[in-house]
């Protein structure tokens, strides 16, 4: 019986550490230049933002926050998005799958004078995953989030995977 015990503790903390949160992720991917805003205050009726999506097309097309401008990481012109958005002043939070790419666009929104820029902390998984709806292209709820790989894919946690 200690035997088996000892090898449960063994195998549960070998699983505790090969298994990364989001905020370790974050923690040592982004440089923390952008505020963090979390999916709780942006779901608040009284937070008004306008919501730009850091993600690719596929991803943007197969769910989005409500809202959500798409403004593209890889397609990314900052000239664009000064066109669509020319008051610097206005709050703006930008979000990708876990808020690694969507730090990157937010960078360039600040360094192009925008001064109320922030960073959803967690992205669009950490937004599913606290049960908060996603749209489709038609604008209809759905429960599917693109995660591209196996590797992201750990990190949604509620919601249909889509590859």
């Amino acid at each position: 019986m200690k035997t088996l015990i000892l090898y449960i503790t063994i195998l549960g903390s070998f699983i505790g550490f090969s298994q990364e949160s989001i905020s370790v992720l974050l923690e040592k991917q982004n440089h923390g230049n952008v505020p963090y805003i979390t999916v709780q205050e942006l779901a608040m009726p009284k937070t008004n933002a306008l919501i730009l999506d850091a993600r690719e097309a596929l991803e943007y097309n197969t769910s989005h926050i409500e809202n959500a401008l798409f403004v593209g990481y890889d397609t990314f012109k900052i000239d664009t998005v000064k066109s669509m958005l020319p008051n610097k002043e206005e709050k703006i939070v930008v979000y990708c799958s876990v808020g690694i790419r969507s730090e990157k666009i937010a960078k360039q929104l600040k360094k192009a004078g925008y001064t109320n820029v922030y960073n959803l902390y967690g992205g669009i998984f950490q937004w599913k995953n606290n049960g908060f709806k996603i749209f489709d292209t038609e604008e209809k709820e759905t429960e599917n989030v693109h995660v591209s790989s196996k590797y992201w894919a750990k990190f949604l946690l509620k919601g249909n995977k889509v590859y």
